[in-house]
C-alpha cells in the first residue's frame, strides 16, 4: 500500500517536472532558441521552392538617425536596462553606465572592468561604430564579454543611437 515516503516522492517529482516546464517556458521567452542553420551542402543539394524574396537594402545610418526618433529609442532600449544604467553618474550594473557612450572612449568607464578586446580597441564611440556594435556585438568586438545578439533592425539601432545621444552634457553632432 501507499507510504508517506511515496507520496513525498510523488510530490517531489510533480514539483520537479513543473519546475522544469516553467524554466524551460521562461528560458524561451529570455533567449529566443535559435534557427536551425543548414549545411552549405545541405543547401546547394535542395532545390529552393520559392525564389528569395529580395531583401530590401538598408538606409544609410544618417538617414535612419534623421528618420527616427528618441521615443522610440527609449522602447528599444527597454532591452538595455537589465545590464545597462543610462542616467548621469549612474552606476554599473552588469555592463557599464552608457551616460556619455556617443563620442566617448571605448573601453573606458571609472568602476567597469571592459573585456581586454574593447580596452585594446581604443578610440573614440562614433555613430557608425555604435551601429556596428549594436547590430552584432560580437562581429563588432571579437572577445567582448556583451552577450547581447544584437539588433537586426537599422532602425531599431539608430533609434537606440539617438536616444543614447540624448545622455550627454552636450550631445555629439549628428553624422551628415
Amino acid at each position: 500500500m501507499w507510504s508517506m515516503n511515496t507520496n513525498k516522492y510523488l510530490g517531489g517529482l510533480v514539483v520537479v517536472a513543473w519546475m522544469l516546464f516553467v524554466i524551460d517556458v521562461v528560458g524561451d521567452k529570455i533567449i529566443p532558441p535559435m534557427e536551425p542553420v543548414a549545411s552549405a551542402e545541405a543547401a546547394a543539394a535542395a532545390p529552393s521552392a520559392a525564389p528569395a524574396a529580395k531583401a530590401e537594402p538598408e538606409q544609410p545610418l544618417p538617414v535612419l538617425l534623421a528618420s527616427v526618433s528618441a521615443d522610440k529609442g527609449a522602447k528599444v532600449a527597454k532591452k538595455c536596462v537589465s545590464c545597462h544604467t543610462f542616467e548621469k553618474d549612474g552606476k554599473n550594473k552588469v555592463g557599464p553606465n552608457l551616460y556619455g557612450v556617443v563620442g566617448g572612449d571605448r573601453g573606458a568607464k571609472a568602476g567597469f572592468n571592459f573585456s581586454g578586446a574593447l580596452k585594446d580597441m581604443g578610440g573614440k564611440w562614433s555613430y557608425a561604430d555604435l551601429d556596428a556594435f549594436l547590430k552584432k556585438p560580437k562581429d563588432f568586438v571579437k572577445g567582448t564579454k556583451m552577450s547581447f545578439a544584437g539588433l537586426r533592425s537599422g532602425s531599431d539601432r539608430a533609434a537606440v543611437i539617438l536616444y543614447m545621444r540624448s545622455f550627454a552634457d552636450s550631445p555629439a553632432a549628428l553624422p551628415q
